[in-house]
């Protein structure tokens, strides 16, 4: 039965919806979700089966005559096609998955998800049964009767007790083992295939090799307006200066211009300094990145609380991207944003470094803007996820999850 076949046109779904509830915490929304999708999965599981069940007389009873065939594979199709879209829905619920752009094996999907959806329903029905009794019996209790002859002495309660806690943890590691098993059946049957997935890592590292490009054009251009605009018009006023002084007619006159022609040179020095600590500051090499950040509060000009969380020092490529995140930001927050304050927090999950940089300030930051575009760019480049959320009246915040594995 020829179902297994791509469906153009037919499942429209989006070809990469990634999700990050693999690393979510277990809670009890989570929990609760995945309860839901357990007990509709079971359902689901039930009108599978049913399907399966009478795709195959039908598919008999069609195949002598072309027609009717066609026909019934259309129905077929159509029939799976709306089973898969369900079950897609359903495993948001688990967190979801890769799923690739079009599917031609939700037969075959359907047709290795049902049992796991009847083990679902059944671990299900296990913990509701042990649930029920215990509250049975405590009932019972409560209201001094002896239920099934049991007296709640304190070696029953005891033992009752043990047991109940055992079968609930087996209860709940069942839960989640058939919902990890619901997402590796579709990953093997809808997920992308290995030549999809080596097609999307080479459009994604084109793509981030001419993103740093860009940035490194754009940057360029940057420290050659700030040399231009600034440290230049400097040393044009210091020589302007110094020759008005060698044409000085009093000591007096000479004394003064010597005295501007020196702090435009200090100014020259400082502007020439803060251009190179923008290029790459030299601590981040020799103190680390918690020194470097530090001084990035000192020069923000606006107070700037630095949460360090790391543990160990991170890689080079890694420690460069969280710098000039984290700089850039607090940067955009005093002078863009009119910034009260900004919080900084470097936390470390797993083996994943993760950025956060809050301000309270008017918002309505553009992602696409030069200075965050460049910042996206470079954390792609190390595999990593960046983003900014900045409605209008604030206030920021910019993140950045970089790989560090």
């Amino acid at each position: 039965m020829p179902v297994d076949r791509p469906l153009p046109g037919q499942v429209r779904l989006p070809s990469r919806a990634v999700r990050t509830a693999a690393k979510e915490p277990m809670n009890v929304a989570r929990a609760l979700r995945i309860l839901a999708a357990l007990v509709i999965g079971t359902l689901t599981a039930v009108v599978e089966l049913a399907c399966l069940l009478m795709a195959a007389p039908v598919a008999l009873l069609c195949l002598p005559h072309p027609g009717a065939r066609r026909a019934g594979e259309r129905v077929l199709r159509a029939v799976a096609v709306r089973l898969a879209q369900v079950e897609i829905r359903r495993l948001g619920l688990l967190g979801g998955f890769d799923l690739a752009a079009g599917t031609g094996r939700l037969t075959g999907y359907l047709a290795a998800r049902w049992p796991v959806g009847l083990l679902g329903g059944l671990v299900l029905f296990l913990l509701w049964l042990g649930v029920s009794e215990g509250v049975r019996l405590v009932w019972g209790w409560a209201h001094g009767e002896n239920l099934d002859g049991i007296p709640p002495t304190p070696g029953v309660l005891a033992y009752i007790g043990v047991a109940g806690v055992v079968l609930l943890f087996l209860d709940i590691m069942g839960i989640q083992g058939v919902a990890a098993l619901e997402l590796r059946i579709a990953r093997r049957f809808l997920g992308p295939s290995p030549t999809e997935l080596l097609e999307r890592r080479i459009d994604e590292l084109a793509r981030t090799r001419a993103g740093i490009v860009s940035a490194v054009d754009q940057e360029r251009r940057r420290i050659e307006r700030d040399l231009h605009d600034g440290v230049q018009q400097r040393l044009v006023a210091l020589a302007v200066l110094i020759g008005r002084a060698r044409r000085g007619r009093t000591p007096q006159l000479l004394d003064d211009l010597l005295h501007q022609a020196h702090e435009e040179a200090q100014e020259a020095l400082r502007e020439l300094r803060e251009v190179a600590w923008r290029v790459y500051p030299a601590e981040l090499d020799t103190l680390g990145l918690r020194e470097s950040l530090a001084a990035v509060a000192e020069r923000a000009g606006i107070p700037v609380t630095v949460a360090y969380g790391l543990t160990a020092r991170p890689p080079t490529e890694v420690e460069t991207a969280v710098y000039f995140v984290v700089r850039e930001a607090v940067t955009n927050a005093a002078k863009h944003a009119a910034a009260g304050q900004v919080r900084v927090e470097i936390l470390e999950d797993e083996d994943t470094i993760v950025v956060r940089v809050r301000d309270d300030g008017r918002g309505g930051a553009v992602p696409g803007g030069g200075g965050l575009s460049g910042l996206a760019r470079r954390v792609a480049a190390l595999d990593g996820r960046f983003r900014v959320d900045s409605p209008p009246g604030g206030p920021t915040t910019v993140s950045a999850e970089l790989p560090c594995g």
